[in-house]
């Protein structure tokens, strides 16, 4: 059984129309909600053996504000292929992970966490954190699933159970969506 936890990015700053997408930066809702995270995450008492993550610098900076509500920074492996990857590139990544770690953090970007969850867990009406995906991951929302895997090299469709997931405005409502979302 291996554990696969999805963070995705928080809330970016549009403010710059010339700005390329990757090097956007967060505005202040998605520093507000990547610190609430990570002291959420915090509180869940998981560890990760592995965290993998997207090099843009909304997740770089979701990262560092994220660790420093953690109370601790953990070391990351960047990889570009997380960077607005599809489920079907995040499975090939996950797959070739190295040393089998039992645990395993990925921080990145929508489309391909969400369809990474559709992909994983079973549509068979048992799942309602499934269900909720289905309504919207939004940024910041971190999920946990237990893959029936023993190597990440196995990982396949339909083969996880989505157990965790929590969005920010579940942990403060006015990091909810506002009527620009």
């Amino acid at each position: 059984m291996k554990k696969l936890a999805l963070l995705r990015h928080a809330k970016s700053d549009w403010s710059d129309a010339r700005a390329r997408d990757f090097d956007r930066p967060l505005n202040a809702r998605g520093v507000r909600g990547a610190r609430a995270m990570g002291e959420y995450i915090k509180s869940t008492c998981l560890t990760f053996e592995r965290i993998i993550a997207s090099p843009a610098v909304r997740v770089a900076e979701t990262i560092e504000e994220a660790s420093k509500a953690w109370g601790h920074s953990f070391p990351v492996e960047w990889d570009r292929r997380i960077y607005l990857a599809s489920s079907a590139t995040l499975i090939d990544l996950l797959r070739e992970l190295s040393g089998e770690p039992e645990s395993v953090l990925m921080i990145g970007h929508n489309p391909g966490l969400e369809d990474l969850i559709f992909d994983l867990v079973p549509d068979d009406g048992t799942s309602p954190l499934r269900e909720d995906v289905e309504v919207k991951f939004p940024t910041a929302t971190f999920a946990v699933m237990e893959l029936a895997i023993e190597r990440w090299a196995d990982l396949d469709e339909r083969c996880g159970k989505l157990v965790a997931m929590k969005r920010p405005r579940d942990l403060d409502p006015a990091l909810g969506p506002t009527l620009n979302d």
